[in-house]
């Protein structure tokens, strides 16, 4: 387990924007106001008592001195990355939007700690709607593979149990977080908050040259051979790969603990880039 690792914890609307938010940074009350909760025309003294009446008596969130508020246990790690495990995710779904009624239909999650990487949890999911012919094609997952397989209601808890007090990672980060964090929203009414990495975005701050970002590129780059390519499996087992390559260039490079790494894996560069997949950078 790493200190400050991702929780899956129960939750309300308004709260899960926030909770999500506060994930990727620490904000002020007005932005919480204005930007999460979309009060646009918030003065600063409504937007402090919307702020204090949301969160005040959350357990989950704390009030820095600058009058910040954070992720209870955020905002002043010092986790070295050699002390970080981390549970490094795949799904497949059944198109690219996790808030338009896309389902995952497959799952996988690898840990990687100090360089071993195991496989954790691995499933075959039953999105409870059809699975459009165009991404079978690209996936090789058929309806008929997941008539009989469990629904995401019923592997919520060995997924909660996969990833809670590990460090999030995928290639594509956003993508795979967007639905694991809709899917247990919608079997548990849980919310998924703490820290995640994003290869694709490590990549781009850490290896210089590459004309595409996705899983096939920076798998080559370092000499990485995926087996089962656009299956969840095949996929999280080279982003681990991936990953702990990343990770030893990130030392190299003078990052250190987990707090540099995450803000590593948000930077971004003005590049030159391919049209996104369907599925996104994947």
């Amino acid at each position: 387990m790493t200190p400050n690792g991702v929780r899956v914890v129960p939750g309300g609307t308004l709260v899960d924007r926030v909770l999500g938010h506060l994930a990727e940074r620490s904000s002020d009350s007005l932005t919480i106001a204005r930007d999460v909760l979309g009060i646009g025309k918030a003065t600063p003294a409504i937007a402090e008592r919307v702020a204090e009446a949301l969160l005040g008596a959350d357990p989950r969130v704390r009030r820095l001195t600058d009058g910040r508020w954070s992720l209870a246990g955020s905002g002043a790690s010092v986790t070295r990355l050699a002390s970080c495990s981390f549970a490094v995710v795949d799904v497949e779904t059944t198109g690219a939007r996790s808030g338009k009624g896309d389902r995952i239909t497959e799952i996988a999650v690898y840990s990687l700690r100090d360089g071993v990487i195991e496989p954790v949890f691995a499933s075959l999911v039953n999105p409870e709607r059809p699975i459009p012919r165009f991404v079978s094609t690209l996936t090789s997952i058929t309806n008929e593979m997941v008539r009989e397989a469990p629904t995401f209601a019923d592997i919520a808890g060995r997924v909660t149990d996969a990833l809670s007090g590990h460090i999030f990672a995928a290639h594509n980060a956003r993508f795979d977080w967007a639905f694991v964090a809709r899917e247990l929203k919608r079997a548990r009414s849980l919310v998924l908050s703490g820290p995640r990495v994003c290869t694709v975005q490590l990549s781009r701050r850490l290896v210089r040259g590459l004309k595409s970002r996705g899983l096939d590129s920076v798998a080559e780059y370092f000499g990485i051979e995926i087996e089962g390519r656009h299956r969840a499996a095949g996929d999280a087992l080279a982003t681990a790969k991936v990953l702990s390559c990343l990770l030893d260039l990130a030392v190299e490079q003078g990052i250190e603990t987990i707090d540099e790494l995450t803000a590593a894996s948000r930077a971004r560069r003005r590049r030159p880039t391919a049209l996104p997949s369907p599925m996104g950078e994947a």
